[in-house]
């Protein structure tokens, strides 16, 4: 006899699955998924510095005051650390804008490299190479402004802190602003339109045809001019119409249109929990949830993490984070184990389950599971398609979610802000992302004995859907 779950299961199955696979085998949407997979390099070099100036510096100098031993001792070190962040979070944007014109071009069959050098170029057409900033006078009182402007200085401004600036215009600079992660949203526009109309004027052949004798090196070069020519010229004539229409460029238009009011729904309460709930939902019927809704993921989240990250170089102030949900916020506090965070599900197995299959399976996928991987679960067990786990496959990583999330917007613990390896077992990941918090890891431990709980009852129910099936053979 057909169930209500029977009848759910068809209909996912017939309407929602085929618009899912499509969207995960989208090109455009897998080049901007495997953009972000390309430059995980450089965001864990930066993260890992961070990490590590954290225990050099940061929590020494809370414990025992600036200036301490310790930290003086650890200047060099601390020094090499800033300098890899400089080398790579600050010019994140520019890594990504490469990354995305080569896996665009790549899955159109064009010349990868060149149209990931016409992406970068494109995204540099962009910025703003004369900057406007406030720069604080050390040591100069409000009481000295009316002297230095009589001595012809102009620019200055005192702020409410007391604080003198002085108004200052760069030349020939790109504020770290644009190349850091306030400007991956730039980036991810004009990368992608301008890889787009590279890539449709070589298919158009508007290019330049030389011999068959000229090495294969120079015919790409010659056979790419004309179309990065014009696509590096059209972001270029695009930033000028914004600066003459509105006086501002593309990313600060972007940033204060799109970006900000993007990033600021994605850690909202119910935003989080709706994208937890379709990753599951995806990976019930067998399709990776976090490949499918990774242009949301890596392109919202992960930029979150990274501006987290550049408030705390720049402030050292938690409380300044602006984001209270970011990419290491899943993988920290609801995916112990993997998606679903079945280590909760196979600790449950191995204490309650009554069944030598079940069993088996958990000492299998045990030791991959502690290190988050967990696909002899998925599709050992199996979870896919499996009626009697798919309540608590939906709403373990929902309920783990609202749990970090409320300690999250209380302040007893910070936002995730460090991007550390997936494969961190279960609340050391917490306790890294955030900086060495520990209340972070206890939250994140609280989660899977949460979820151990919750899996719980299904195992009892699994171990009596054996006992039933003996029981009919028997007969």
């Amino acid at each position: 006899m057909a169930t209500p779950l029977d009848g759910f299961m068809n209909w996912m199955e017939k309407h929602f699955m085929p618009v899912a696979q499509k969207v995960g085998n989208q090109r455009h949407l897998v080049a901007i998924r495997d953009a972000f997979i390309s430059i995980m390099p450089v965001t864990m070099a930066g993260s890992v510095a961070t990490l590590l100036n954290v225990f050099f510096r940061d929590l020494p100098n809370t414990w025992w005051g600036v200036g301490n031993g310790f930290t003086e001792a650890c200047t060099q070190l601390i020094n090499v650390n800033v300098n890899v962040f400089n080398g790579s979070i600050s010019i994140l944007a520019l890594c990504f804008a490469f990354t995305l014109g080569y896996h665009l071009c790549k899955a159109y069959d064009v010349s990868p490299i060149s149209g990931g050098a016409v992406s970068l170029a494109s995204v540099v057409a962009t910025m703003n190479f004369a900057p406007k900033f406030a720069y604080t006078l050390p040591k100069v009182g409000a009481d000295a402004v009316k002297a230095l402007e009589a001595a012809g200085l102009t620019g200055l401004n005192v702020t409410d802190a007391g604080a003198v600036t002085l108004d200052v215009v760069g030349s020939s600079m790109i504020s770290t602003v644009l190349t850091s992660a306030t400007g991956l949203f730039t980036a991810l526009i004009f990368g992608l339109i301008c890889s787009m109309i590279y890539i449709k004027l070589i298919q158009a052949k508007l290019t330049i045809k030389l011999p068959d004798s000229v090495p294969p090196a120079v015919n790409a070069a010659f056979v790419a001019m004309i179309p990065g020519v014009f696509a590096i010229f059209t972001s270029a004539a695009v930033t000028q119409i914004c600066v003459v229409a509105t006086g501002a460029y593309p990313n600060d238009l972007i940033s204060e249109f799109i970006q900000r009011p993007l990033l600021g729904m994605s850690s909202g309460f119910f935003s989080v929990l709706l994208v937890q709930f379709l990753i599951q939902l995806f990976w019930f019927f067998g399709i990776h949830g976090m490949n499918v809704l990774a242009p949301i993921i890596e392109g919202v989240y992960t930029p979150a993490l990274l501006e987290n990250l550049s408030v705390w170089e720049a402030t050292r102030d938690i409380s300044q984070m602006p984001y209270m949900w970011t990419r290491g916020s899943f993988d920290a506090f609801t995916m112990m184990g993997g998606s679903g965070l079945t280590l909760g599900l196979i600790i449950a197995i191995l204490f309650f389950s009554k069944r030598e299959d079940s069993k088996t399976i958990a000492k299998i996928a045990g030791p991959m599971g502690v290190f988050n991987i967990n696909e002899p679960v998925i599709f050992g067990m199996p979870i896919v398609l499996n009626p009697i786990y798919f309540i608590p496959w939906i709403i373990v990583p929902v309920i783990t979610s609202a749990i970090a999330l409320g300690f999250t917007y209380a302040g007893i613990i910070p936002p995730v802000f460090i991007q550390v390896p997936w494969i961190m077992p279960a609340g050391l990941y917490a306790f890294f992302a955030t900086g060495g918090n520990f209340l972070a890891a206890a939250v994140a431990l609280l989660n899977l004995v949460i979820s151990v709980i919750i899996y719980l009852p299904f195992v009892i129910m699994a171990n009596k859907e054996q006992e039933k099936q003996d029981a009919e053979a028997a007969a």
